[in-house]
């Protein structure tokens, strides 16, 4: 018998009983509120949007950034999605992704700039963001659960946590690789701390910090199809509906859509990256 386990268990389960969700309770709940306020704003524009508007809105950004091949893929695509009566479970998938990369994106890059600039800080960062990194995405949905309860939000938190790690990760990287001779240069020239950052680092760093936000983007995708298990709408729903049930078809018809959304996203990010243009 494992001795360890037991208590372990025991006290994780007591910690937070009897002082997290007392002590914390309060704030979790009114960090929900403006999350569930953001989340359905986004799913009630994209379904404002009429489908064959928001077509031609993307078809236009992918022949743009991405080429006629990834135009006519995205054109057919979405063409599935409608065909399949997928559109509004597309869009509420895609609400999570926007919302969660949204704020990976507000919170990661200004911590990934932090831990360029310190090495404390770096040293602080990094066995967190290895921790986020390793822990397997199934066992983010438990804490979710339990602080937020069940539907968007708590998949829109997960979502978030899980894929905040490479936008931190490539955004510290981008600042470190800037050429010392091109930081020396601009030192010579007078540049404050500010302006080095805002007109040195921080362009140049751009090409590494969106390859972080394409991988942010996919791994929030692929996190928000597993908060389907704790309530989350979308695509999600009718992969685990195709599992539950033993149904090649619906999960087929599920599957394919993820990954309709999944190459449109990861083309148009990747056009958007000044290094691939």
């Amino acid at each position: 018998m494992n001795y360890f386990y037991l208590p372990l268990e025991e006290w994780t389960n007591n910690f937070v009983d009897f002082w997290l969700i007392p002590t914390l309770g309060g704030f979790f709940d009114a960090l929900s509120v403006p999350i569930a306020l953001i989340l359905d704003w986004v799913v009630y524009l994209l379904l404002l949007l009429p489908p064959e508007l928001f077509t031609i809105i993307l078809i236009a950004l992918a022949w743009k950034f991405a080429g006629r091949g990834v135009a006519i893929f995205t054109l057919v695509g979405l063409l599935y999605l409608g065909s399949v009566d997928l559109w509004v479970d597309g869009m509420q998938t895609l609400s999570i992704v926007i919302v969660a990369t949204l704020l990976s994106i507000l919170i990661g890059i200004p911590i990934g700039i932090w831990s360029a600039k310190s090495n404390g800080v770096n040293q602080v960062v990094r066995p967190i963001l290895d921790f986020m990194q390793t822990l397997p995405s199934f066992v983010y949905l438990i804490p979710a659960i339990l602080l937020f309860g069940l539907g968007g939000v708590p998949a829109v938190i997960s979502t978030f946590v899980f894929a905040t790690p490479p936008c931190v990760r490539l955004t510290t990287l981008g600042i470190k690789q800037v050429p010392e001779d091109v930081v020396e240069a601009a030192r010579a020239f007078g540049a404050t701390s500010w302006q080095m950052l805002a007109k040195v680092q921080f362009p140049l760093a751009i090409p590494t910090m969106m390859a972080g936000i394409n991988q942010t983007i996919m791994l929030a995708l692929s996190m928000a199809v597993i908060a389907s298990m704790i309530g989350a709408p979308g695509l999600g729903n009718i992969v685990l509906a195709g599992i539950s049930r033993v149904n090649v078809g619906l999960g087929l018809i599920g599957g394919l859509g993820i990954v309709v959304i999944a190459i449109i996203l990861d083309r148009i990010t990747q056009g958007l990256n000044p290094k691939n243009s």
